[in-house]
C-alpha cells in the first residue's frame, strides 16, 4: 500500500474514533513515514521542517481572529442576532418560519463570501456570528449539518471562482503560477484570466452539492436542546453605532482588504484592521491587549491543526510517496485521457484529505500533473481545471481543513455538533462527489 494512502486511512480512522485531529495527524505522519522506509529521526526532522510553513498560516488566523473579535465589540453580531430572534418570535406560521430558514442560509452565504473577499477575516467570523444564532436554529429545528454545508460552500466557492482576496492567492498566485512553472519547458502557458473560466464547471458541481444538502439530505427537522451559549464577548455591547464608529468600521474593513490585496499578507491586513478598530473609541486603548488575546484564543485550535497538517505534508513530501502514488496509478490509466483525468482527480482527493489545504496541495501536485496532462493532450484550460479541482477536492471533507474546522467552531458552541459526523462527513459527501464529476467533465470539454 502506498504510504500516503495508508497515512490518510490511519488519520481518518483515528478521527472517526473521536481522537484529537492534531494527535491523529502526528500518528498518521509517523505511520506513513515509517511505511515509506524513513527512520524515526527522518520522520521527526521532516515533520519539524514542515511546521514552519504552517506557522505563517496560524499567525494569519490569529491576527484575523483578533480583527474579528474587535469587530464583534462593535455590537453588530449581537444586534443582528437579537433582531433575528425577535423577528422570528413574532412569526409562528410554518410558511413564515420556512422563509426565515432560507433567509438565514442566504445571509450565511453572503457573509461567508464576503469573508474571503471584501471583509478578509476568512473563517474567523464563524465562531463570532454563528453561536448567537444557535438559539434561532434550535427554534427552527434546523439540521446543523445543512448549515455546515452552507458555510463550507460560502467560504470555498469564492476562492475557486473569484480573483479577489483569497481568490487572488488561489487562482493567480498559486494555481496559475504553479501550472506555468511546471509547463514552461513543455510549451504550456496559462494566464490569470483563464483560471476563473477553468474553475467554473467544478464550481457548478459545488452548487449542485449544496442544493442536494439543503433540499433533500438535511431538510427534515432535527431536535436540539435549547442552551445558553457563551459568546466571544459576554460584556454589555452597544446596539447603536454613531456615524464616526460606522465610518471607522468601514475604514477598517476597506483598509484590511486593500493591504491584503496589495501585499498578499493576511497578517498585515488583519493588523491594520485591528489597529483602526481600536482607535474608534468602542473599547479602551488599554483593553486592546485583551481583545487581541481573545482573538488568538478563538483561532488557537484551528491554528494548531493547520501547523500539524503542515508537518504531515512535510513528511509526505519527504517520503517520496506522492510521485509513487501517481506512478502507481498509471497502470489504471493506460492510454485513456478520460481515465487519466479521473485518476488525477482521485489522487488529488487523497493528497488534500491529508494535507487539509487546497492552497498547499496545488504546488505539490502541479509539478507532476502538468507533464501528465500535456502527454495526454489536455488543453491549458483543461489542465487548469484538473489541477485546480484536484487541489480543491478534499478541502471540504478533510478533518484538518479550515473549511470544516470553521463551521464546527461555530456550530459546536453548545456541544451539540460533532466535527467528524456533522461537518466532515456531510461536506465530504455533498461536495467531493460532484467536484469529481464536474471536474472530469471540465477536463473533457475545455
Amino acid at each position: 500500500m502506498n504510504a500516503i494512502v495508508l497515512a490518510i486511512l490511519v488519520m481518518v480512522a483515528l478521527c472517526l474514533a473521536r481522537v484529537s485531529v492534531v494527535f491523529s495527524l502526528v500518528v498518521a505522519a509517523l505511520v506513513g513515514g515509517l511505511w515509506a522506509g524513513m527512520s524515526v529521526d527522518q520522520v521527526i526532522g521532516a515533520f519539524n521542517e514542515g511546521l514552519g510553513s504552517g506557522a505563517t498560516v496560524a499567525l494569519a488566523y490569529a491576527t484575523l481572529g483578533a480583527f474579528a473579535v474587535a469587530l464583534s465589540r462593535t455590537g453588530i453580531t449581537e444586534l443582528v442576532a437579537s433582531k433575528a430572534l425577535g423577528w422570528v418570535g413574532s412569526r409562528r406560521e410554518p410558511g413564515q418560519l420556512s422563509g426565515v430558514k432560507w433567509l438565514m442560509f442566504a445571509a450565511l452565504i453572503i457573509v461567508g463570501a464576503a469573508s474571503g473577499t471584501v471583509i478578509p477575516v476568512h473563517i474567523a467570523f464563524i465562531p463570532i456570528l454563528v453561536p448567537p444564532l444557535l438559539g434561532l436554529m434550535s427554534m427552527l429545528k434546523l439540521d446543523r449539518r445543512a448549515v455546515a454545508c452552507v458555510i463550507t460552500f460560502s467560504i470555498t466557492i469564492m476562492y475557486m471562482t473569484t480573483p479577489v482576496g483569497f481568490g487572488t492567492i488561489f487562482l493567480n498566485d498559486i494555481l496559475t503560477n504553479s501550472v506555468n512553472q511546471a509547463g514552461d519547458e513543455l510549451g504550456m502557458h496559462v494566464t490569470a484570466s483563464m483560471a476563473p473560466k477553468a474553475m467554473l464547471l467544478p464550481a457548478l458541481g459545488m452548487l449542485l452539492g449544496l442544493g442536494v444538502a439543503v433540499l433533500f439530505s438535511y431538510r427534515r427537522p432535527r431536535e436540539y436542546q435549547q442552551q445558553t451559549v457563551a459568546t466571544v464577548d459576554d460584556s454589555k455591547q452597544q446596539t447603536r453605532l454613531s456615524r464616526k464608529q460606522l465610518f471607522m468600521i468601514l475604514a477598517a474593513i476597506a483598509g484590511a482588504l486593500i493591504v491584503q490585496l496589495m501585499t498578499g499578507s493576511m497578517v498585515l491586513g488583519g493588523l491594520l484592521g485591528f489597529a483602526l478598530l481600536s482607535m474608534n473609541g468602542l473599547f479602551k486603548w488599554k483593553d486592546q491587549d485583551d481583545v487581541f488575546t481573545q482573538g488568538m484564543r478563538l483561532m488557537a485550535l484551528v491554528g494548531f491543526i493547520m501547523i500539524a497538517a503542515s508537518g504531515f505534508a512535510g513528511v509526505m513530501k519527504a517520503s517520496g510517496a506522492i510521485p509513487e502514488l501517481v506512478a502507481g496509478s498509471g497502470e489504471l490509466i493506460g492510454n485513456s485521457p478520460a481515465m487519466a483525468a479521473l485518476v488525477m482527480l482521485l489522487v488529488g482527493l487523497f493528497i488534500t484529505m491529508g494535507i487539509g489545504s487546497s492552497f498547499s496541495t496545488i504546488p505539490i501536485i502541479a509539478a507532476i500533473y502538468v507533464p501528465l496532462a500535456v502527454s495526454f493532450g489536455f488543453s491549458p484550460l483543461a489542465t487548469l481545471a484538473l489541477v485546480g479541482t484536484a487541489g480543491a477536492l478534499g478541502d471540504a471533507g478533510s478533518p484538518a481543513s479550515d473549511s470544516t474546522l470553521g463551521p464546527t467552531a461555530g456550530l459546536n458552541a453548545d456541544g451539540q455538533h460533532d466535527h467528524i459526523r456533522d461537518s466532515v462527513i456531510p461536506t465530504f459527501i455533498h461536495y467531493n462527489i460532484p467536484l469529481v464529476i464536474f471536474g472530469w467533465i471540465a477536463a473533457q470539454v475545455l
